[in-house]
């Protein structure tokens, strides 16, 4: 069955190295044995879980595609929120592809990107991005401005009640991004 051999997120151009022509990729679309989530960017809905979906297609555009904040939060259970979007962040500076469904796009200090930065399996070898939690933490401290800081609040709490999490686990990340530091150093007493 022609599709079988495309990876589980893939662009048109992916397809065609895969041995298929544009009209067998649309002869998969018409059956729904894949997907369109943006302007040339497919997924195969039996590899990739939903909760993957915008990032493995974001993932196929920018290698460098990693999951953060309020959407990072979910994946790591410190925050009940739906979001409609999924936050992904690139390094500043870096084109932001156009096209894709519910993505909002975020730019990092590239001198700090890769900071925090984990591999996940998103189906199928996929490979996607997520922040830590500690990382995704700091980055909710230093952006209380736009998340708010009952956002960060919560999520520090939730954290902090699980076992095996420590403060110092997280000012020892925290002291790599200045802004942030105070803020949760401050929370950090509050709480303890």
């Amino acid at each position: 069955m022609p599709g079988r051999e495309l990876a589980p997120a893939f662009t048109l151009q992916g397809a065609r190295e895969a041995g298929l022509t544009k009209d067998q990729v649309y002869s998969l679309l018409d059956r729904e044995e894949i997907e369109r989530v943006g302007r040339g960017v497919y997924v195969r809905p039996d590899a990739i879980p939903p909760a993957f979906t915008a990032l493995a297609a974001a993932t196929t555009l920018r290698e460098e595609a990693t999951l953060c904040l309020t959407s990072a939060l979910v994946h790591h259970d410190l925050s009940d929120a739906i979001p409609f979007a999924s936050d992904i962040a690139l390094p500043r500076g870096t084109h932001h592809p156009t096209g894709l469904a519910n993505v909002t796009w975020h730019s990092f200090d590239p001198r700090t990107f890769e900071i925090g930065r984990e591999c996940a399996d998103a189906g199928q070898g996929a490979k996607v991005a997520i922040y830590s939690a500690e990382r995704t933490l700091v980055d909710c401290f230093r952006l209380m401005h736009q998340e708010g800081s009952d956002v960060a609040h919560e999520a520090l709490r939730r954290w902090l009640r699980r076992s095996g999490n420590t403060p110092a686990r997280l000012l020892k990340i925290a002291g790599l991004f200045p802004k942030a530091l105070p803020r949760i150093r401050q929370a950090l007493e509050v709480l303890l």
